[in-house]
């Protein structure tokens, strides 16, 4: 407390008190170890794990803590409690919300129509899924984009987890030209895995944790093609369900790498024709409600006239459903 002199007379000085602002105290984070149940031997269990702060232990399901650690569930359940009232991670206010939303970037692609039909761009912080037959021009975007999430910031890194062999760094070439970028360092900054059946796909995905923590401005990772081996793999109604299952799991992989990484998550996807549809498009999105649900925008791609594409919003929690039409031309996207 100040002491200020505020009046002076002959028999008295009077004296007011008046409060001075307290600085906040610094936010503690925790560590691994202050959670109950966790020694050393367990720390070193969660690391290896993928399990080295105690955000990733806030966010992680008691399963999976076991699985690492092999503590029991109730001190898993324990962890995850404890780990969470740590961080603070209950309710919120919309205005805290808002406030989230403003660290949101976004990604353009070149046409400035597909930009308008995003409200920008591929949004940070989200799952943007594009579907379509092949020739559509998934890939070409995914490729537009790895690119493009340079041109703002020449420290942001792109992953691209490759199932079916569609990565071409000559193209990476061609759209950095085309951005007016140094190729050699755009493919640099662009990290590349070959994913050769579904159990390394999702593998690949938990290991761009790594990236982050050693120290890589990962702000956008991409998926072509999301359903490609658990396609191929999981045959018959027979493994319908144990297919959904691995690939809800991937899902929720991706949209935590989103969320907690604030980095935009691309993900292709095949289609089927439905034989038993008489109108309208038959084309679907391989999938089913599993892959729908856990993408934030969906977008179905289909050729248009004289070498045209056409992109089709079709879910978005924020954006009316719309459709624009662009050209995918040798160094960029463009209108059409």
């Amino acid at each position: 407390m100040a002491k200020v002199k505020t009046e002076t007379r002959e028999d008295a000085v009077i004296v007011e008190e008046t409060p001075v602002a307290e600085e906040p105290s610094p936010v503690v984070v925790p560590k691994v170890m202050d959670l109950p149940g966790v020694g050393a031997a367990t720390a070193e269990k969660l690391a290896a794990g993928g399990f080295e702060d105690v955000m990733s232990i806030a966010v992680a399901t008691p399963g999976e803590l076991v699985d690492a650690s092999g503590v029991s569930e109730a001190v898993a359940r324990k962890m995850v409690h404890a780990a969470r009232d740590a961080l603070d991670m209950g309710f919120q206010s919309g205005i805290d919300l808002l406030k989230k939303r403003e660290g949101v970037l976004k990604i353009k692609t070149g046409s400035q129509a597909f930009d308008d039909m995003l409200a920008g761009g591929f949004e940070t912080g989200a799952i943007t899924e594009c579907f379509g037959q092949y020739g559509s021009g998934k890939t070409q975007i995914g490729h537009v984009l790895a690119v493009n999430v340079q041109r703002d910031d020449s420290e942001a890194v792109a992953v691209y987890i490759d199932t079916e062999n569609t990565f071409r760094p000559e193209r990476i070439v061609q759209f950095a030209k085309g951005a007016g970028l140094d190729p050699e360092k755009v493919l640099q900054n662009v990290k590349v895995a070959r994913a050769f059946n579904s159990d390394h796909q999702m593998l690949l995905a938990e290991k761009v944790e790594d990236l982050v923590r050693q120290g890589l401005k990962v702000r956008l990772v991409i998926v072509d093609s999301l359903t490609a081996h658990f396609r191929a793999e999981f045959v018959g109604r027979g493994t319908l369900a144990e297919r959904q299952q691995k690939l809800n799991k991937h899902m929720h992989v991706l949209s935590r790498l989103a969320d907690t990484h604030n980095c935009c998550v691309y993900v292709t996807n095949q289609v089927m024709a439905k034989p038993d549809q008489f109108f309208g498009d038959p084309t679907e999105a391989i999938g089913g409600h599993i892959v729908g649900h856990n993408s934030t925008f969906r977008i179905y791609l289909r050729r248009g006239k004289k070498g045209t594409r056409v992109a089709k919003l079709v879910d978005a929690p924020n954006l009316a459903d719309a459709e624009c039409v662009f050209v995918v031309a040798e160094d960029s996207l463009r209108d059409a």
